[in-house]
């Protein structure tokens, strides 16, 4: 039960208190003049008023609410560290039992936990918390009890944004007098060109310790593919690396910092740049021989892919046609053979020979030139071929034989026909996954082709059949180049709309970029991804079966890992690591292509948890002095520190009700909300009806009696 008194004027109340004012200021100057029964008088006017103000006795039936405390247990990456693990489960235990002997009092823990896949962005424990208050009442709450190493990186900036009016409490885990050392990178690129390189600047930062500051440490480089480079630095200095990209797609680059006597962790003495290798826009050579339907196909397709660079020449008159035209009026501009075949031949990642016919345009000695241009320096030709490849004027009866993969019968099938892919095929990237590639009744669902040329493969892959599963096309590396040779010229079909046309932008396109070394494309390949500290393995082979892969993880361990099948010339595994760092894999692949290496950095992606990881409290000093907690160092240090891991030294706690300061050097303190819950209400007039005219009455009759003695 609950008592207290209500009141409920009859009169407005300005009119309530003007009375009460003038009835105050009667009997003041009755007491001054002294008049008689000034007192009997001044007790029937306060009665007068207390009828008028209508008192009630209010009783209420009141059920009082538990208080509730709000534990965060952090548990991030930082508080993995060193005995952390060990004094947190110890703070925990000794929470659990002070707060148990508190009386009327309830307690929700949280536990704030880093992502598993270590994207999260530093340590978030007031976002956990402001989730928790989501159902607990903000006048309930008695305070907040936050286990942390202190490294908190959502701090409010003020009081108000918490919600609530509660003390908030840090129990801090580590020691005071941590000292560590980590790698501060300061700029870094996110993309660079192929071939070229750029800079990196990055610094050794210590915390924890101010004596050698200008102390030498040693920092050791790791690049791809090169060896190990260690350079000397002082503590604080801007160094400058050079990151290079000899390839497209990721480039790793990783830094060590040599480890120190006592340092808190060396888990952040490793830093890691991986930027994406972009090419410069790619130069095609397109020659075209006599003008065709396809030859638009081709150019449509290379000018829109705004990745490359094209220059086109077609074969608009052969030489051996006399027709008395004059030489100034035979072309627009002259056919630079010399300056394209022979002095800038090396310029250009591919030379596509398009229906092109060998008469004298260009002489046997360019031919040579690139054939070389292939097999030495790494070029690329694609030979899309159509009649003239049958015939004498072939380019297989030229010094370029020798870098194509199958040589013509002399037989051009004259027939409609579809496109499929082979068993090698299947496997390519060039056309696992076409458009259209299995259709309803199994078939692809492309439009036919009319005209195919006969050709034997001598070398490489055929991924595409036609007529008579006669060859369609055929992939081959020659030296350190490429070639294919397209056996149709009625590509031009599918763009057309065909028969319902096809593929034939993701094809020629697919195509293209293999021959010009795309990374993705590649058909064999080693790929190394890492999420957190989960490994991912790719292997791409065209063959039935693979080597297993050597895996050397960052303390210089080798280890042998099987790749399962995963689908068509794919066989992938996913490995669960526990060093973070560089893990470089490497297998054995069929030649030409020889050893694959593939490298990816694993562990936490979450820099700014690992970036600071000393224990401190003076990121949540602003919010605890705000609210009136305190901080509190669970494990002391110097000579009276332990040396069990789960020693551990927490304040008293108490609940307290009116309190401003809630924390003291020893203690804790909880705020006693007193709330409760109201199930009823009973009013009971104290002053009116009969009992305050009676009262009235008798006051009023005194006064009289008295006046008249």
């Amino acid at each position: 039960m609950n008592w207290s008194v209500d009141f409920a004027p009859f009169l407005p109340p300005e009119f309530f208190w003007i009375g009460g004012a003038l009835a105050l200021a009667l009997i003041a100057l009755m007491f001054i003049r002294k008049t008689r029964g000034a007192p009997l008088r001044a007790l029937a006017v306060l009665a007068i008023l207390a009828a008028l103000a209508n008192p009630t006795l209010r009783e209420e039936q009141r059920d009082s609410l538990a208080n509730v405390a709000i534990v965060v247990m952090d548990e991030s990456t930082s508080q993995a560290l060193e005995t952390r693990p060990e004094q947190t489960r110890a703070i925990r235990q000794d929470l659990e039992t002070k707060l148990g002997k508190l009386p009327n009092l309830d307690v929700k823990w949280i536990t704030v936990k880093s992502r598993s896949d270590g994207k999260s962005d530093g340590t978030r424990l007031f976002q956990e918390l402001n989730a928790a208050l989501a159902d607990t009442p903000p006048d309930r709450i008695a305070g907040v009890i936050m286990v942390t190493d202190g490294q908190v990186h959502d701090v409010p900036e003020n009081a108000a944004a918490l919600g609530f009016e509660a003390p908030v409490h840090a129990l801090l885990t580590g020691r005071p007098d941590e000292f560590d050392r980590r790698i501060e990178i300061i700029t870094a690129p996110r993309y660079g060109i192929v071939g070229q390189s750029r800079p990196i600047e990055l610094r050794v930062v210590q915390a924890g310790k101010t004596d050698d500051k200008d102390k030498t440490v040693t920092l050791k480089v790791r690049r791809e593919g090169q060896p190990d480079e260690t350079r000397r630095t002082v503590i604080g200095r801007t160094e400058t690396f050079d990151l290079a990209f000899p390839h497209a797609g990721t480039n790793i680059l990783e830094v060590e910092l040599e480890p120190a006597p006592g340092e808190l962790t060396q888990a952040n003495n490793r830093a890691v740049v991986a930027a994406e290798g972009v090419r410069e826009n790619l130069r095609v050579l397109l020659v075209s021989g006599e003008p065709h339907a396809g030859e638009r196909t081709w150019r449509n397709l290379l000018k829109s892919d705004a990745a490359v660079d094209l220059v086109h020449f077609t074969i608009l008159r052969p030489p051996e046609k006399q027709d008395g035209t004059p030489i100034n009026q035979l072309s627009l501009i002259a056919f630079p053979t010399r300056e394209l075949f022979s002095e800038k031949i090396n310029d250009f990642d591919l030379i596509i020979f398009d229906r092109y016919q060998h008469r004298g345009i260009l002489q046997l000695g360019y031919y040579d030139n690139i054939a070389r241009y292939v097999t030495e320096h790494g070029g690329a030709v694609l030979i899309a071929a159509g009649d003239d490849y049958a015939g004498n004027v072939s380019l297989y009866r030229t010094p370029l034989s020798p870098i194509i993969p199958a040589r013509p019968t002399g037989r051009v099938v004259e027939e409609p026909f579809k496109a499929s892919t082979t068993d090698d095929g299947i496997k390519h990237p060039v056309t696992r996954d076409l458009p259209g590639l299995k259709g309803k009744d199994g078939q692809p669902s492309w439009g036919r082709w009319l005209r195919q040329v006969e050709v034997q493969p001598t070398s490489g892959n055929v991924i595409m059949k036609g007529a008579g599963n006669e060859p369609l096309l055929i992939l081959d590396r020659k030296g350190e180049g490429r070639v294919a040779l397209l056996a149709s010229d009625q590509a031009w079909l599918w763009a057309r709309g065909y028969e319902g046309g096809g593929p034939h932008t993701d094809l020629l396109r697919r195509l293209s970029h293999w021959l010009m070394k795309e990374p993705d494309l590649e058909d064999e390949r080693l790929i190394a991804t890492a999420t957190g500290l989960n490994l991912s393995l790719e292997r791409r082979s065209m063959g039935e079966n693979i080597a297993p892969v050597e895996l050397k993880t960052p303390g210089g361990e080798t280890r042998e890992v099987t790749l399962e099948p995963a689908g068509p010339g794919v066989w992938r595994t996913t490995l669960e690591v526990k060093m973070p760092g560089l893990y470089k894999a490497e297998t054995e692949a069929a030649p030409p292509a020889g050893k694959l290496t593939a490298v990816a950095h694993a562990g936490a992606e979450d820099v700014r948890e690992m970036s600071e990881v000393t224990a401190t409290d003076k990121k949540l000093a602003p919010i605890i002095e705000a609210t009136g907690g305190g901080a509190f160092w669970t494990k002391s240090s110097g000579l009276l520190a332990s040396a069990e891991p789960d020693a551990v030294n927490l304040p008293r706690i108490s609940m307290m009700s009116n309190a401003r300061v809630l924390a003291g050097s020893s203690w804790l303190g909880l705020k006693d909300r007193e709330a409760y819950v109201t199930h009823g209400v009973k009013l009971t007039p104290m002053f009116t009806g009969l009992i305050a005219l009676a009262a009235l009455l008798a006051l009023l009759s005194l006064a009289w009696w008295r006046e008249g003695r």
